[in-house]
């Protein structure tokens, strides 16, 4: 009985997969028939192991790795390296010895933009290697070469403003300033051409000279620009950032976010520079405010790839200036553990209104402390805002502190991050008692609880350092919570440190 239950158990798995069986028979019967129909082909057709194995290791190339081969071979050879000098004897005895450069040791100019300052004027922001600034003598030249055929190219010499203070590494920043005799590009558009000259710097044997079209215009683009230039300024107040990096804290950017829109108010914008710090939970902080047309966040990780000061916060902040400079009457400039405050009597407006006759005003700094609390907040510090806990400033005498500061940038040529060296106009440093901000130094940095040390007196000294207590901003937390969930609901309510 079993025997018959496995033959009939064969005999249905074969009816079952007939369909496979002959598939298989077929490639066995035509393999056999290939192989007997080799054996009596001439010599010259014979197929030996070795051939099998060569044609299974190449790799089959698609169709289009063949059209690109195909081009390859069109694409004319790269030069031939420069011959290598030797040393030699001469006549008199002496050896004289060979120095053969290879490759480049920075880029003669790395642009970032180019914009229109004016009917005949433009800025070109961008980084230039600091050795050749420092100990040699590039020149630069700008050339407006119309679209029109029929319009005669234009060349004069450009101003070159170094804003970053000696900082650089590598790379230096660098603005150049691009003024003709008249105005160019009214008509059909065109576009400018820097040419960068080293002058024999880095090597006195050559002067290379780059050639690079900085900016590009449209009949369009100069009515656009003119229409902007000539109509009143979109933002009473604006903000531009430096470089964000590291892993910074959604907790302390949201508090800052919303102290500063209900300080500027409505007609204010914040431009946000990325350089690696804006990670998925500060975004979602920014994102609120961005939908509201609040802050506009720009990528500039690629900066990165070119060592420069402190993640080339000069290169950005002068783009941020000349980006927007038709854009704002007053454009500020500091930093995001730093909050801007005017007194109670007083508004943002009514304190520009005041020093409006100044290109330039800078603004005096209150140092908080970053890790001392109030002994009172125990156990309930972790639900209030940094600056509405961190209390106690540093009352040190004698010190120079640095300063941050605020300008028309219509009158600005190139800018800085403390103050700017380049304006047309006034600048003055007497806004005591008038406006301040206050400095949370590192706060930003730091994804954890800030107080560290509660504090149960009015004064005290630590680190050899006096602080005492100042509750200007936690007196206004409440107001600045109030008016973030205005705005924006309560979307930012679980946001973590």
């Amino acid at each position: 009985m079993t025997k018959e239950k496995e033959r009939k158990m064969f005999v249905g798995v074969v009816w079952n997969c007939a369909a496979e069986l002959k598939l298989l028979l077929t490639a066995i019967l035509f393999l056999c028939s290939l192989i007997t129909i080799l054996q009596f082909m001439p010599s010259r057709f014979s197929f030996t192991s070795s051939n099998f194995s060569t044609c299974l290791s190449t790799p089959i190339t698609p169709f289009i790795d063949s059209i690109s081969a195909i081009n390859a071979t069109s694409t004319p050879p790269p030069p031939p390296p420069p011959s290598t000098e030797k040393d030699e004897v001469l006549k008199n005895g002496v050896i004289k010895r060979a120095f053969n450069p290879f490759g480049s040791a920075a880029y003669n100019f790395i642009l970032m933009s180019a914009y229109r300052g004016g009917l005949n004027t433009f800025a070109v922001m961008g980084l230039a290697s600091k050795p050749l600034h420092v100990y040699g003598k590039p020149s630069y030249q700008c050339e407006w070469v119309p679209n029109d055929d029929k319009l005669k190219s234009i060349t004069v010499n450009g101003s070159k403003i170094l804003p970053d203070w000696g900082y650089g590494r590598v790379y230096t920043v660098l603005v150049i300033n691009c003024t003709f005799p008249i105005p160019v590009g009214t008509e059909n558009g065109g576009k400018l051409v820097i040419h960068a000259a080293t002058n024999g710097g880095g090597d006195t044997k050559f002067n290379s000279t780059d050639s690079f079209v900085g900016l590009t215009e449209t009949e369009q683009d100069f009515i656009n620009f003119t229409a902007e230039f000539n109509k009143p300024p979109k933002y009473d107040f604006f903000y531009c950032g430096s470089s964000l990096y590291g892993n910074l804290s959604p907790q302390r950017v949201r508090e800052w976010l919303a102290f500063h829109v209900r300080l500027f108010g409505e007609k204010s914008h914040f431009v946000i520079h990325d350089a690696g710090g804006i990670h998925e939970g500060v975004m979602a902080v920014l994102k609120p405010w961005m939908e509201k047309g609040y802050v506009t966040l720009q990528d500039i990780r690629d900066q990165e790839r070119f060592d420069g000061y402190y993640h080339n916060q000069f290169l950005i902040v002068n783009d941020c200036l000349h980006r927007y400079r038709f854009q704002a009457k007053w454009m500020f400039f500091f930093d995001v553990d730093e909050f801007i405050f005017v007194p109670k009597k007083s508004t943002i407006k009514s304190v520009v209104d005041s020093l409006s006759d100044f290109t330039q005003f800078t603004i005096e700094q209150m140092p908080m402390s970053n890790k001392l609390c109030l002994e009172e907040d125990r156990g309930k510090s972790y639900r209030k805002w940094g600056f509405e806990k961190l209390v106690y400033k540093d009352v040190k005498r004698g010190i120079r502190r640095d300063r941050k500061y605020a300008v028309q940038p219509r009158n600005v040529i190139a800018t800085g991050v403390h103050m700017s060296q380049n304006i047309v106009g006034k600048t003055t440093h007497k806004t005591e008692g008038r406006i301040k901000y206050f400095h949370y130094h590192g706060t930003i940095a730091e994804r954890r609880e800030p107080c560290r040390q509660l504090v149960n007196a009015t004064a005290i000294t630590v680190d050899r350092t006096p602080y005492a207590v100042d509750t200007t901003m936690r007196d206004i937390a409440g107001t600045v919570k109030r008016f973030e969930l205005k705005m924006i609901g309560s979307v930012l309510q679980r946001t973590r440190q």
